[in-house]
Parts: structure tokens; C-alpha cells; sequence
């Protein structure tokens, strides 16, 4: 949770400066985030996070998290240049990506970009595209199901990710002929979980494998990067993820696996987006419209182009009526955007105070694949983006989209000289 309360004049200021709907993210919790799991693995001297752009791609964020050390994890041409428009570059910088075009292959090599391979086709794709580096990534996938424990985490015979195990083998020879001296193994076999024991799992399976390919190519294993997966409480009374617990874990099965097997100098490299930022961040907005029919509905200024998680996948984030915290939770709403489209709800049959229209509410743990996953349905714009920063103060990292911005595309159409004239926000298309 961000560090502010509802109650505090923080909050109200922020109201009052900013209207709705924005999200409002926590410089603050973000940084406390990134240290915390950065200790967390400190026993591995050449640990390094990797933030995951596609939670969320405004440089203000980027750059505070660059300052605590952090890499990137991009996955497309426009996360490349928003990397390096941020300063990142070099081993600053995994790509990770599938179906990868050319010419991204391209720039992640001129910007010096650690480049993960999702397939075994792409060994030719990167040694024409910029070529083959002395270390290079790949990325597995063990098919079937993983298991930690008794517990099913992932399906990865389900996924489009990664090669199989006797495809790593292949690959690494041909990129041993092609001059890679070193290689890293890069696996993500499930998502948002908490459990204390799926990264360590996960670690013991790329150690092992490693250890394998490092004998069959007599290639090096510089590093194993566990991707992300490790999740956030959505629900209220959920438990967190122990990190300490995880990087403990991690270190046991390092030691185990290569310390006791006399390798050593692997490096841990981990890609969290929804950890490092989710919790971290809320989409402020109001109640703007009441209607009561079979249902009763609570409508928004804000919509699924703000927050797609609930209409996309069902996703629970927590509601709080401003002010009204502390009074009972008597009323069954559905709270709704304005979409044409019946899956704009951000909760379904959710218990509330009584709110009515005016109260601000706030959806929480907004801070990941929140703005970034939202869209343009029905020519809805994106709201603006707000940071909380250290000294107090409040500062717009990424302003509301316009007209123009959505019509901006349509300059190859003759509808275009139509749509140059003033909008009715007063912003001009040009």
C-alpha cells in the first residue's frame, strides 16, 4: 500500500490538484520495494532486478527505479527506445520477446541489450540481425505441468514460450559456433503467486539444467534470470510475499546445485513488474452516475481503458469509498465505467458503504499493468498519470490523452482536415 492514508491531507490535496480520474503512484513505497528485494538477494553479489517496462512504461517510474539500481525487461522496439530515451543501455537492458521482427534484434544489439531467445529459429534471426554476442540468453520451457510440492503452478506445455530441453542443447552449439563464449537460462512458469517456494523451485530446475548444457556444449553459465511471477495481495486479507523467505530459498538451492557442484560466479536475475510496483499505486475517480434495475450500479469517470484487469480476466482490486471506510458494508453494487461493452466493471456483487454520486473512490493496486494494458474502445481516452514524491509534493508524470492523440493516426484519411478544429477540452488536432 502506497504510504499515505486515505485520511490524509495528502490525499485530499491530491484530489483537489488533479482531476479524475489518474493514477497515483508512490515514489516512496517504490523505492522501499526495490531495496528490500534487492537485500533480499544480496548474498548473490551480481543480483540485479529487472523491471518489467509492460507494467508500467512511464519514464518518471522508469527512472526512479534506475536509480535504485535496476535494470529492464523489454519485449518490443518501443520498449527498446523508451529504455534508452531513460538512459538505460548496455547490460542495463534483457530483451525478452517472441515472434520477434528483425529489426528489433537490430537496435536491442546496438543498444548493447542482453537479448533472451524464445526459439531456436531465432539463432540465425540474431546472428543476421545484428549478430551473435559473447553471452546470450535463453529461454525454456520444461512443457507439462510445474509442480512445487503437490500444488500445480503453471502449465508450461500450455505455453507459447521458450524451447524445449533438447532445444537449448541445439541452440548453444550453434551459438558456440558463432562465438558465444557464455549463456543464461531464463524461465517464467507462473504468474502472481505468493507461495514462498516457486521461485527457489524454479531456480533448483534452471541450476540443474544449466549445469547440464554447461557439460554437453562446455559453454558457461554467467547467469539464470527467474523472470517474474512473484505476486501481490489483491484481496485485503491475502498474505504478502516473503522475499526474504524467497531469496533465502533461492540461496539454498544455489548452494546445493552449484557451490557444492564447484561453480561458481552465476549470477541471479529476476524480471518483476507487478511486485516492484503494483501495490504502489491507485486509480483515483468518482461516482459520476446511479441506476438501479434488476442490479444497482455505482457508474465511473474512469473505465476499462484505465483498468483492464477486471473486464479482461475477473481480477479482484480492492474499492474504498473515500470517507466512508469505517461505515458498514451493506450495499451490493456493481461499480461500472462507461463503455458499450458489459465487462466495463471494475467489481461485481462487491459489497460497499453507501456512496452516491460525487464520492471519490479508490481502486487499489493499480501500480502494474494497469494504465499500460488500457485501450481506446469507444474512443474512450486514458487518464492522466500522478507521483507521489518523497518531499511531499505531487508531480504529473504523464498527462490524460486527447483528441488529437487518438486521431493522430488518421492523418492518411481525408476525415483528417474534418477533425482539425478545437476539441472540447480545447486541445487541437494537429
Amino acid at each position: 500500500m502506497p504510504n499515505f492514508t486515505l485520511g490524509d491531507p495528502v490525499f485530499t490535496a491530491a484530489c483537489r490538484q488533479f482531476a479524475t480520474p489518474f493514477h497515483l503512484y508512490d515514489e516512496r513505497g517504490i523505492r522501499q520495494t526495490a531495496r528490500r528485494l534487492k537485500a533480499a538477494f544480496g548474498w548473490n553479489p551480481d543480483f540485479r532486478e529487472y523491471f518489467a517496462v509492460k507494467a508500467l512504461p512511464t519514464p518518471a517510474i522508469l527512472r526512479i527505479l534506475k536509480d535504485e539500481g535496476c535494470g529492464l525487461d523489454c519485449a518490443s522496439e518501443t520498449e527498446l527506445m523508451l529504455a534508452q530515451a531513460c538512459g538505460f543501455s548496455g547490460d542495463g537492458i534483457m530483451f525478452s520477446a517472441n515472434d520477434v521482427p528483425p529489426a528489433e534484434f537490430a537496435l536491442a544489439r546496438r543498444l548493447g541489450a542482453t537479448v533472451n531467445l524464445d526459439d531456436l529459429t531465432h539463432v540465425e534471426e540474431l546472428k543476421n540481425n545484428g549478430g551473435i554476442p559473447e553471452t546470450v540468453c535463453l529461454r525454456y520451457n520444461p512443457g507439462g505441468h510445474f509442480r512445487v510440492g503437490n500444488a500445480i503452478m503453471g502449465d508450461p506445455g500450455d505455453a507459447k514460450y521458450g524451447m524445449t530441453r533438447e532445444q537449448l542443447s541445439t541452440a548453444l552449439r550453434q551459438l558456440a559456433g558463432y562465438g558465444a563464449k557464455r549463456f543464461g537460462l531464463h524461465a517464467f512458469l507462473s504468474s502472481n503467486t505468493t507461495d514462498p517456494d516457486y521461485y527457489p523451485a524454479l531456480a533448483r530446475l534452471l541450476f540443474v539444467t544449466g549445469r547440464e548444457l554447461m557439460a554437453e556444449t562446455g559453454l558457461s553459465l554467467a547467469f539464470v534470470n527467474l523472470s517474474g511471477g512473484i505476486g501481490v495481495p489483491y484481496l485485503p486479507d491475502a498474505p504478502e510475499a516473503d522475499i526474504e523467505a524467497i531469496g533465502e530459498g533461492v540461496r539454498r538451492a544455489y548452494e546445493e546445485e552449484l557451490t557444492a557442484k564447484d561453480i561458481a560466479g552465476v549470477a541471479i536475475k529476476t524480471e518483476l513488474g507487478r511486485y516492484m510496483t503494483a501495490p504502489h499505486g491507485w486509480l483515483v475517480t468518482h461516482i459520476t452516475h446511479e441506476k438501479r434495475i434488476y442490479k444497482h450500479y455505482l457508474g465511473l469517470d474512469a473505465s476499462a481503458c484505465d483498468l483492464l484487469r477486471p473486464a479482461m480476466y475477473g481480477a479482484y482490486h480492492h474499492i474504498t469509498v473515500v470517507g466512508k471506510e469505517n461505515l458498514p458494508h451493506d450495499e451490493k453494487v456493481d461499480v461500472t465505467g462507461s463503455l458499450c461493452e458489459n465487462n466495463d466493471k471494475f467489481a461485481v456483487d462487491r459489497m460497499l458503504p453507501h456512496a452516491e454520486i460525487g464520492d471519490i473512490l479508490v481502486i487499489h493496486d493499480t501500480g502494474a499493468h494497469g494504465l499500460s494494458m488500457g485501450y481506446n474502445y469507444n474512443g474512450k481516452l486514458r487518464c492522466k498519470e500522478v507521483l507521489f514524491r518523497e518531499d511531499n509534493s505531487f508531480a504529473l508524470i504523464r498527462r490524460a490523452e486527447t483528441p488529437s492523440d487518438y486521431f493522430a493516426t488518421l492523418d492518411v484519411d481525408p476525415a483528417w482536415a474534418g477533425l482539425r478544429r478545437e476539441s472540447p477540452d480545447g486541445d487541437i488536432a494537429e
